[in-house]
């Protein structure tokens, strides 16, 4: 989860704890899960330990509620994919609980195993089509992921499938893209995509995404 803010939103160190939540026993299992890969302690901006964490806890609330963090794009219930690192709305309501109540540490004791650094994981499409606005299918495809090569930083562009029948199926929603997170994002099930569909790219710009195909 990378914080993009110049300055931490500081707690002052005399809140009062309005929460049972605590760093010790839920937020720094939600942390160590979803946020260590980038915010490790070697980082510029530390989440691993409590005091690196709590200065930090307004700007993270406001990181969480707005789903800027952890930096992902596509938009939840727009097609669904493989090793999404984004919050369940059960743990953004934790976190930002956990920050209005005061941000408390409780005891060490509960504090889970430090997490393992994160194992680097192949991301490449081997074979695709580029498509800009538009592509119809010759031939039947498995349709394995997406990976956008041209959309402007700020952009937006979506991606649907019009199989023959008249049914539309939902590949991907890209909003407020940053070239930083550019990413192959792999559908969680292969799409088969029959003769005939026509897959169709949405954006207010020029844009450009790689669909890719399953080997036959």
């Amino acid at each position: 989860m990378r914080l993009l803010i110049l300055l931490p939103l500081l707690l002052t160190a005399h809140e009062p704890i309005t929460t049972k939540l605590t760093w010790t026993q839920e937020i720094s299992r939600i942390v160590y899960k979803r946020c260590a890969s980038c915010h490790g302690e070697k980082s510029n901006i530390p989440l691993i330990a409590y005091d690196d964490a709590r200065p930090w806890a307004k700007a993270i609330r406001e990181e969480v509620l707005e789903r800027r963090m952890p930096p992902w794009g596509a938009v939840k219930g727009f097609g669904e994919f493989r090793d999404d690192p984004s919050l369940s709305q059960p743990e953004i309501d934790r976190i930002v609980n956990w920050v209005e109540g005061g941000a408390p540490k409780g005891d060490d004791i509960y504090l889970p195993s430090l997490p393992a650094p994160p194992k680097a994981k192949p991301a490449r499409l081997t074979r695709g089509m580029t498509v800009r606005r538009k592509f119809t299918v010759g031939q039947g495809v498995t349709a394995t992921g997406i990976r956008p090569t041209e959309i402007p930083e700020g952009g937006w562009v979506q991606v649907t499938a019009a199989f023959p029948d008249g049914a539309v199926h939902n590949l991907i929603w890209l909003k407020d893209w940053r070239k930083a997170w550019m990413r192959t994002y792999f559908f969680r099930e292969p799409v088969w995509l029959p003769k005939g569909t026509t897959v169709n790219v949405y954006s207010d710009g020029p844009v450009a995404v790689l669909l890719g195909f399953a080997a036959r």
